[in-house]
């Protein structure tokens, strides 16, 4: 039980905050793909030298996975004698590299002060194509992890300061729009660059040791508060079940079992009883599960809790092998967001039964619906179009629910209709809310979205 020093620990992770703000703001203002520029498919973080995280750009949760996956196995698999200043990791495997989906392409960077790696900085973004079977790379009934395009495990794009412009061009030349592959790329290089440069001149102003102390204190913090809230639950097991509308191919639904025990200031997520993993595409791998669980945890508990490595010490996850939230390579994965979104609708009903009835919420929309377009531009250049559709919100018990809001571990924005108008050769008919969507009740859930597009 240390002192904290609260006035420093505030200062520095709004800093810090600011600068995984910078970092984001600069994806969204130099790629070139509407994935990241418009509906902000893309999250920034930041850790410390032994890959604890310390704090994320509030965007989307689910995208937390892939990076901190993508820093937490590059220690293991690499000793830090290995890296040098200039160097830039690449990687977005699930298996291999602690990916979230193969979409989701990780860049690392390591942040040198003194000739030492004090930090890591990582973004990632949601490439709207990466090869594999399917346009769009992702559909349910894929069902190996070869078929959702290229694997990429750890590797260096940049050494000592040096692209490797041919790893880059081999990478792109793998999906169907390479251009916008090598450009978006470049941007997440170039915006993790920035923000190493404002670690270092923070460092440089207010002293590395003074950060730290900082850092430490935050994370003390953060754990501190998840147990109080924890501990002002009643201790038991509260059980849910869900369950999705089949395995992704043609089949029977897969349910997932959840038993939440919570003992003073600990709980453990249980999912034994959970269905074998999926044959197609929608199982969810460690990093993703993470992701899920401390969304619906965070939602439930507190929302007000910062994100970072002290809120998952009182959790316990114990998630059997072999199973849709567990799944054993090569299971495909494309997908996995429509299952983790049920993970995030499983933890709500559990939880519902312990904290206070005023603190409860409905389940959201968690269905995840997505659409693909692939074809030619005007100008003859192939081009993939994704797009996730929002839902409504669900009701407390004296609030009605947001319409159209993405949620849980989802949180991009939507694609206006004139930047995709004018990008691609589609047309936008119609986009609205959905009458007579919302639910009966004294407070009802938020309304569902139309959202017509076709192809000219």
């Amino acid at each position: 039980m240390t002192a904290i020093n609260p006035i420093d620990m505030e200062v520095f992770n709004n800093r810090l905050l600011s600068i995984t703000d910078e970092v984001m703001n600069t994806l969204i203002r130099s790629s070139f793909s509407t994935n990241i520029k418009e509906r902000k498919d893309a999250s920034v973080a930041i850790f410390d030298r032994s890959g604890r995280l310390i704090c994320q750009a509030l965007y989307i949760p689910m995208l937390l996975s892939g990076v901190m996956g993508g820093v937490e196995t590059l220690l293991k698999t690499r000793r830090m004698e290995e890296f040098r200043e200039g160097d830039v990791f690449i990687c977005n495997d699930v298996y291999l590299a602690g990916g979230s989906h193969s979409n989701d392409i990780s860049i690392i960077t390591p942040v040198f002060i003194d000739g030492r790696i004090e930090f890591f900085i990582g973004n990632i973004g949601h490439h709207s194509d990466v090869g594999g079977v399917i346009p769009g790379s992702t559909d349910h009934i894929l069902t190996s992890v070869f078929a959702e395009g290229i694997r990429i495990p750890h590797m260096r794009i940049v050494r000592e300061g040096v692209l490797d412009c041919d790893l880059l061009y081999m990478i792109a030349q793998n999906t169907r729009d390479p251009i916008e592959r090598i450009l978006d790329l470049k941007v997440q290089i170039a915006a993790n660059n920035q923000g190493a440069r404002s670690l270092r001149k923070l460092s440089e102003e207010h002293g590395l040791a003074r950060i730290q102390n900082s850092m430490a204190d935050l994370l003390t913090y953060t754990e501190r508060r998840m147990r109080q809230r924890l501990g002002e639950l009643p201790d038991g097991e509260y059980r849910s079940e869900v369950f999705t509308d089949d395995e992704g191919v043609p089949g029977s639904p897969t349910r997932i079992c959840l038993t939440v025990r919570i003992q003073g200031d600990n709980v453990t997520m249980d999912f034994a009883g959970t269905d074998k993993q999926a044959r197609g595409s929608i199982n969810v791998g460690h990093y993703p599960l993470l992701a899920a669980v401390f969304c619906g945890i965070n939602m439930m508990v507190d929302p007000a809790i910062p994100s970072n490595f002290g809120m998952f010490q009182p959790v316990r996850i114990e998630a059997p092998a072999g199973t849709i939230v567990n799944p054993e390579f090569p299971a495909a994965v494309g997908n996995r967001e429509y299952t983790a979104q049920r993970v995030v609708r499983a933890i709500t009903l559990a939880f519902a039964q312990a904290v206070p009835r005023d603190r409860a919420v409905a389940p959201s929309a968690d269905i995840n619906t997505g659409m693909a377009f692939y074809g030619k531009r005007r100008s003859g250049e192939p081009f993939v179009y994704v797009e996730a559709v929002a839902g409504g919100v669900g009701a407390t018990l004296y609030k009605d629910g947001m319409h159209g809001t993405q949620v849980g571990i989802t949180n991009t924005s939507n694609t206006p209709a004139e930047p995709l108008e004018i990008e691609f050769p589609l047309i936008v008919r119609e986009y609205g809310l959905a009458t007579n969507t919302a639910g009966p009740g004294r407070t009802q859930g938020g309304a569902a979205i139309i959202r017509d597009i076709g192809s000219l």
